[in-house]
């Protein structure tokens, strides 16, 4: 099976196009047509139905695509092996991170790694937690370091490394600053911007007012902390951010018996064997263990 027409596959079934999977292959559209014609009569079987310009697996395109994962992820399983037993630290590292914790947690690990291996080539894609969690699973990474997941999934290995406090922040003029006490129902009906639904952190957050049936007034969503910061900064709403983010732009409201927290740390798919450079990347993570978080 021609593992460039297995590639075509996967990546027309992630985009839903044609045209979509040649921008990621750096393929023309007819380039991407030849290699799934020619994976279906090697198959004898129709894999995607085309439909204008909507295409979708057919069932034998279903039954294939985790096959294929499987199959590209063992050849890449096995190169890294094969390239193991010579103990150089060098390759391709593929490495997901968050936007938050590629500006404040990892510049001074990147740099301490490219400078100690620098046969490393390193790939850093900054994403969502939540989606660089499916890199990891599908084998499109190799390690991501993000917000961990308050439930992994069971083929997922997640590494704490950082405690990462959360604090209710809301602009220095907000009427609640002046208050002695402020309790979670104070704020509960005023305007909040919250991380996005789909976020771990939203739901770290929601559970909280969940349980003291408590239903906070989310009046905007974004996934970009720093998005968010501005516009509590302004007054628009009330939010709640690491602690690592806080300077005079917001003001802490502490809110009595409660504190917050989210884990940051690294996850991989323990079905994979890892490269030495994603084990030289794991050591440098697993020593900021014992190392006091980064000032705001």
């Amino acid at each position: 099976m021609d593992l460039a027409n297995l590639n075509a596959f996967i990546a027309i079934a992630e985009t839903g196009s044609f045209s979509g999977a040649g921008e990621r292959l750096h393929l023309t559209q007819p380039a991407i047509s030849k290699r799934i014609a020619g994976l279906e009569q090697q198959l004898n079987v129709r894999l995607f139905d085309r439909l204008g310009r909507e295409v979708g697996l057919t069932e034998a395109g279903r039954a294939l695509l985790p096959r294929a994962y499987q199959i590209l992820n063992v050849l890449d399983d096995t190169r890294r092996a094969l390239t193991n037993l010579t103990g150089e630290v060098s390759g391709r590292l593929t490495l997901a991170t968050s936007h938050h914790i590629g500006l404040h947690r990892l510049p001074p690990l990147l740099r301490a790694y490219t400078r100690q291996y620098p046969q490393v080539a390193l790939d850093i894609q900054f994403l969502d937690s939540e989606v660089a969690y499916e890199e990891i699973l599908h084998g499109r990474a190799e390690l991501a370091v993000i917000t961990l997941a308050p439930e992994p999934h069971h083929l997922v290995r997640a590494v704490p490394v950082w405690d990462d406090p959360l604090d209710f922040v809301v602009a220095p003029e907000h009427p609640l600053v002046s208050n002695d006490t402020v309790s979670l129902g104070d704020i509960a009906h005023r305007p909040a911007v919250f991380p996005g639904g789909n976020t771990f952190t939203h739901h770290i957050v929601q559970r909280l007012f969940e349980a003291q049936g408590l239903t906070p007034n989310i009046a905007m969503s974004t996934n970009y902390l720093e998005t968010i910061k501005m516009m509590v900064s302004i007054g628009l709403a009330w939010s709640v951010l690491p602690r690592t983010m806080l300077d005079e732009q917001v003001a802490r409201i502490p809110l009595p018996g409660i504190q917050l927290t989210r884990q940051l740390g690294y996850i991989l798919h323990t079905e994979r064997t890892l490269s030495n450079a994603a084990r030289a990347f794991m050591a440098l993570l697993d020593a900021q263990t014992d190392l006091p978080p980064p000032a705001a």
